[in-house]
């Protein structure tokens, strides 16, 4: 019985599925974007040889450029047109909203609504050109070391190489636009999982080839997977954690002619800020770091400079203790800054005393924001150093071992996060078309009568 339940249940839900025409529409949509952005990962720059960069890439491996490459979905060692990915935009969009935080004229500008917001956006672009054009030159200055990687190094090499990337960059930030738009989920953070998704198979290859030649034991990858898995359970766990918080409303009348109070819960998430505290991070850590690594296989020996490129990639180096430091402070700080910008307590303290609602014991008005405030950065410690611990001590502990193993839990977070969000937004759209197929019956019914 149980089971021809869950059978008629699946059927249902699929038949509901089949007639949700919009949804359908969409999840198209975000596929085929999603298709067009791993077809051009595989188209390379103007004047690169696949061949020879292939070939050359290998003595680059380790450090921040295999995290960067995981990141664009490989995109970086093969050097195609969007091998800068989408960080550019993501750095770009995190100095306009420090901006706008800090700044009064770009506050003003942000509380003007739509108006606004397009302004702050226009700014954003303008931020993604100029630091695309300064990691793009660098890139291109570090294939040209790759051996014979570029056909015709040179000035005309490096100009065409940093229009590309623009070009590619920005061509992304449009397709991610258009995904949250017309698709399904936010689009710049499905991009970020659809690059690390498809890096998987070769990792988890180079994983097992590394095990069945012995340089890996067969026990070291079992705990790997393990560990893997563990850290999928507890984001999931921590993902759906909230503290409620006890709303009431006044007493009421109702048709029978008694009192009654109104109940209802303030859901305050545990991670408020979800997946973008490590994006933020990696992508502030990434820019630097990366424009350094190349620089410093270009001036390698040079002079006092070089030495001192060599030096700082070494100390910042993927797994180095001075990496995690920094890394740890920019994910605790962008969790408390995104907060902070994603619920604001006295503006949910001002619609509680407009609605007639308070919290038990708290006073309206200052008292309730005040509480407001307390417990969400209460909250938020806890959600600090989970996402702390999900993206330090895993990646430490491989890097540790000396595993090739770049998924960590950086990777392991987005993908997760992402993917919870898209189904719950699938599962929004598909309730939608539910009520909006019992409202059509019921007007029907009401025309009928």
């Amino acid at each position: 019985m149980a089971s021809r339940a869950d059978q008629l249940a699946s059927n249902l839900s699929l038949a509901k599925f089949s007639k949700a025409t919009d949804l359908k529409k969409r999840l198209w949509f975000t596929l085929g974007a999603l298709i067009v952005f791993r077809f051009l990962s595989f188209v390379p720059m103007p004047g690169i040889d696949p061949t020879a960069l292939a070939g050359a890439v290998q003595n680059t491996r380790g450090g921040v450029l295999d995290i960067f490459n995981t990141f664009s979905g490989g995109a970086l060692e093969r050097a195609s047109l969007i091998a800068l990915g989408i960080m550019p935009y993501i750095t770009a969009s995190i100095v306009v909203q420090l901006a706008s935080s800090l700044s009064p004229k770009l506050a003003a500008i942000k509380k003007e609504g739509e108006s606004g917001r397009k302004r702050l956006n226009q700014y954003t672009r303008y931020g993604t050109v100029f630091l695309a054009a300064v990691q793009g030159y660098f890139a291109a200055v570090g294939y040209e070391t790759q051996g014979a990687a570029v056909v015709d190094p040179g000035m005309v090499f490096r100009v065409s190489a940093v229009v590309s990337l623009i070009g590619g960059t920005m061509f992304l930030m449009w397709l991610g636009e258009q995904i949250t738009s017309r698709g399904i989920g936010n689009g710049v953070s499905l991009i970020i999982m659809a690059g690390i998704v498809a890096q998987l198979p070769v990792t988890l290859s180079n994983l097992f080839k590394s095990g069945s030649e012995g340089t890996i034991s067969g026990l070291l990858i079992f705990l790997v997977m393990v560990m893997a898995v563990g850290l999928i359970l507890l984001i999931c766990f921590m993902e759906r954690a909230q503290r409620r918080v006890l709303i009431q409303y006044p007493k009421r009348q109702t048709r029978q002619g008694l009192m009654q109070a109104d109940r209802s819960h303030l859901p305050l998430k545990v991670n408020t800020a979800g997946v973008i505290p490590p994006i933020f991070a990696s992508s502030l850590l990434l820019m630097p770091l990366t424009i350094s690594q190349f620089a410093g296989q270009t001036v390698a020996g040079e002079s006092r400079w070089g030495d001192f490129v060599l030096t700082l990639n070494q100390y910042l180096s993927h797994g180095s203790p001075v990496y995690m430091g920094l890394y740890g402070l920019g994910i605790v700080f962008f969790c408390f800054f995104y907060t902070a910008v994603v619920f604001n307590p006295e503006e949910t303290a001002d619609n509680l005393k407009r609605n007639g609602g308070f919290i038990p014991g708290i006073r309206p008005g200052k008292n309730t924001e005040n509480y407001l405030d307390y417990v969400l950065t209460r909250i938020t410690v806890i959600g600090a150093a989970y996402l702390a611990f999900i993206c330090l001590v895993p990646e430490f502990a491989i890097a540790r071992a000396g595993i090739p193993f770049y998924l960590g839990g950086t990777s392991l977070l987005i993908v997760v996060n992402v993917t919870v969000d898209t189904v719950t937004q699938i599962q929004s759209h598909l309730l939608a078309h539910q009520y909006g197929d019992l409202i059509k019956k019921a007007k029907l019914k009401g025309r009928l009568r």
